[in-house]
């Protein structure tokens, strides 16, 4: 997929696409067509947890338009494994198996029983409310702490502890013995949906030589060794292209029509499309994982911590997805950016029949802020310390160690970012009514960026110029949104000393890209980023060392500047007149080049003493909030985020990035909620799942710090999930200053504020 240059690095310019998605000439998943293209359905089960006696296809094949009808026996391998390299039993199963189709027994609601290819998509949804299932309801656990009590149903054979981990550092309950106060809290949050505009869509057809070829709305280009796993189809014969996303957040991660699309094309032997609605693609893809959070906080009188004791459970829904791997997150971040001297962190995740969860911005890591801000903001108050100042005595700096045992070795700007942020707010306001009350609140964060270092991650990327002096970029990374291909451009030119205008790339095609990695974890301007500047270091070598014989110097006297290799006495040679010196010579003028992630081997959390993460983003929000104490109605007044990122590539994309986190996380901190009855999505359409609007929130004032630290190119830290994480805490701890009363339990409604301020009944 090629697309035009990014502006020129550390430029405030708009990002190149954005007039395109504006005026709607932006070609998604769901705009691409097929001569004598098929429509595709999926019949999904009603029921969260039941057995399937008996799946009549008769009047779905039967209807006129109908190509084909699959059922589980009909999938070569029916089980699609999220497999993740390096699996070791400190991380709990990340081997984790999914049905393609449901045999013999559903899960949980929404879980796909058979799929429908047809001439037109209202046909093909007709065909799949035309098949007949014949189910036997069972009985079902639908909460985690239910799960894992004797007797309780299992969701799968073995029991419903999925996963455990332990953190372990000095001597916790000594030390919890000897505070001076002890502070107890349990929080919990909630399911959310990542709720993207652009529902799950793709196309697929097979090529002339006999490729199955995918046009898909996907995060992992990476998922044709998925599709050919289930059909049983060398690698090389299943193809995937990436379009650009309408968000992903997380939730085009894991497969979702890839596989569906690759079943339906390789039995009718036509091109087939699927696009889910809005209410399947709320009922039916994982969300958030929920978490109940239990800390106890102990502290010296003068604020400093002496001893953390954690407890976390999480709910996987019915299957594993990336459930482990959310759970390391969590337990590796329990503590939060704060030195505390003796720590127990336990840790469990539970399979139910709720929707399955897996992925999601800030994954495991986000959820945990809750849980160490609000028990800072409780001691605090009750230390009867300046929040900020508490913060201050007890951040964590560079040389210091988590609880695992893993070194800081770069800036941590908790206390810059704390400061900051909470004069930024500036004078408290006064309330609108007698009626309003004010309050602040503040939170802090750590988020790791890139992948678990014993996963041994890797990126490529190929950049060649052509003979009129133009580059192009070639590189797997998945665009979702978040301007990944136009950073990539910036780095190029900035190397290459070129005019951006000059610079093409071409991204997420599996077949003729160079593979990246999945645009996950905040890791692509880390993994893509350092090989696209491993990869123009070497170009520019290569094309130096031939400008400095044709201007009769050295190569370091020569710099490229403006499609020019200049001397530092001012002379300078074209760059055309350099590459056709290189095809005289046989020196090529391209470069491929792979950046290796740090690798470490897997760390014993319990024992501790390693490395789990390449590095951490931090960063702190302040919020002013006002109260109606006779609705509960919250209203944030003001709202500023500052982050540390190491160096900003654009500063005005990482402004973008830090205020869409914070505009997502105050969503999950006040409104979002995917409300379940004994596992039924009660949450299936945007009038019912509710996310901000322009209305709902204040213009987010981004700070930026640059430490120069970051282990991405030029320095630079992950900012993509960071600032999601805050704004809840923040949030619930300024109500708390503003009207006295602590909201455990996310989102923070009018409902339950007004219950907590004694306005309705415990109902």
């Amino acid at each position: 997929m090629a697309r035009p240059a990014a502006p020129s690095l550390r430029e405030r310019l708009r990002v190149v696409d954005a007039w395109d998605k504006a005026q709607a000439r932006t070609l998604y998943a769901a705009d691409w067509q097929m001569p004598g293209m098929l429509h595709a359905a999926v019949a999904r089960s009603p029921y969260p947890s039941a057995r399937i006696r008996q799946i009549d296809t008769s009047r779905a094949r039967a209807l006129p338009g109908v190509a084909a009808v699959l059922l589980a026996q009909d999938v070569p391998h029916n089980t699609l494994w999220t497999d993740v390299p390096g699996q070791t039993s400190e991380v709990g199963p990340l081997r984790a198996r999914i049905q393609v189709l449901a045999h013999e027994v559903v899960r949980f609601q929404g879980e796909p029983v058979a799929l429908v290819a047809a001439e037109t998509r209202e046909i093909a949804l007709q065909a799949a409310e035309l098949i007949e299932v014949q189910y036997d309801p069972q009985p079902g656990v639908f909460d985690p702490e239910a799960a894992l009590a004797a007797g309780a149903h299992q969701v799968h054979e073995g029991g419903n502890l999925l996963a455990r981990l332990a953190v372990r550092r000095g001597d916790p309950d000594r030390a919890l013995a000897q505070a001076d106060v002890v502070i107890e809290s349990v929080n919990r949050c909630q399911f959310i949906d990542h709720a993207y505009l652009e529902p799950e869509a793709g196309v697929a057809w097979i090529e002339s030589d006999g490729v199955l070829t995918i046009r898909v709305s996907t995060q992992v280009i990476e998922h044709y060794r998925d599709v050919a796993e289930v059909l049983g189809l060398p690698q090389n014969r299943v193809r995937v292209i990436g379009t650009y996303l309408g968000g992903g957040f997380g939730g085009k991660e894991d497969v979702t029509v890839e596989v569906f699309l690759g079943l339906l094309a390789w039995r009718t032997r036509r091109p087939v499309k699927m696009i889910w609605s809005r209410q399947e693609s709320l009922l039916a893809r994982p969300k958030r994982h929920p978490f109940i959070l239990r800390y106890r906080t102990g502290a010296a009188r003068d604020g400093r911590l002496v001893a953390q004791a954690v407890d976390l459970l999480a709910d996987s829904g019915a299957y594993a997805y990336l459930s482990a791997l959310v759970l390391m997150y969590a337990t590796v971040t329990a503590a939060g950016p704060y030195r505390v001297p003796h720590v127990a962190v336990d840790a469990r995740v539970a399979y139910t029949n709720n929707p399955p969860t897996s992925a999601m911005r800030g994954f495991g890591a986000m959820q945990m802020v809750l849980g160490y801000e609000s028990q800072m903001d409780q001691l605090a108050r009750r230390l009867a310390i300046d929040p900020v100042e508490l913060r201050a005595r007890n951040a964590l700096a560079k040389g210091d160690e988590l609880p695992i045992g893993q070194p800081l070795d770069t800036h941590v700007a908790v206390i810059e970012a704390a400061r900051r942020a909470w004069e930024a707010l500036g004078p408290r306001r006064a309330p609108s009514t007698p009626a309003h009350r004010i309050g602040r609140g503040l939170a802090c964060n750590i988020q790791p960026y890139g992948r678990i270092v014993w996963l041994h991650d890797w990126a490529s990327a190929w950049v060649g110029f052509e003979m009129d002096g133009s580059l192009v970029v070639r590189t797997g990374t998945p665009d979702v949104g978040g301007g990944q291909a136009a950073s990539l451009c910036q780095i190029a030119a900035e190397v290459l000393g070129l005019d951006p205008g000059r610079i093409s790339i071409h991204i997420a095609d599996s077949a003729l890209t160079p593979l990246a990695g999945t645009t996950t974890a905040t890791r692509q301007l880390y993994m893509s980023g350092n090989a696209v500047l491993r990869a123009c270091e070497g170009l520019r070598r290569q094309i130096v060392d031939v400008a400095a014989q044709m201007l009769e110097t050295h190569a370091h006297t020569v710099a490229l500047a403006a499609g020019d290799a200049v001397t530092q006495d001012g002379r300078r040679v074209s760059l055309p007149k350099i590459l056709r010196e290189c095809a005289r010579l046989g020196v090529s003028r391209s470069h491929l080049a792979v950046y290796h992630a740090p690798a470490g081997d897997p760390v014993d959390l319990e024992r501790g003493g390693g490395r789990v993460f390449p590095d951490f983003t931090f960063g702190a929000h302040a919020v002013e909030v006002e109260v109606d104490t006779e609705t509960g109605a919250v209203t944030v007044l003001r709202h500023v985020a500052c982050h540390d990122v190491g160096r900003a590539i654009n500063p005005q994309s990482v402004e973008g990035q830090i205020q869409g986190g914070a505009v997502m996380g105050l969503g999950y901190g006040l409104m979002e909620e995917v409300v379940l009855d004994h596992g039924v999505n009660l949450s299936t359409l945007f009038a019912t799942y509710l996310i901000p609007t322009s209305l709902d929130v204040p213009d987010v004032e981004p700070i930026i710090i640059e430490s120069g630290e970051g282990k991405g190119p030029f320095g630079a830290r992950g900012i993509g999930e960071p600032p999601i994480a805050p704004p809840a805490a923040a949030v619930a701890n300024a109500v708390d200053d503003a009207v006295g009363v602590r909201i455990t339990e996310l989102p923070v409604t009018p409902e339950r504020v007004a219950r907590a301020l004694g306005l309705l009944g415990e109902g």
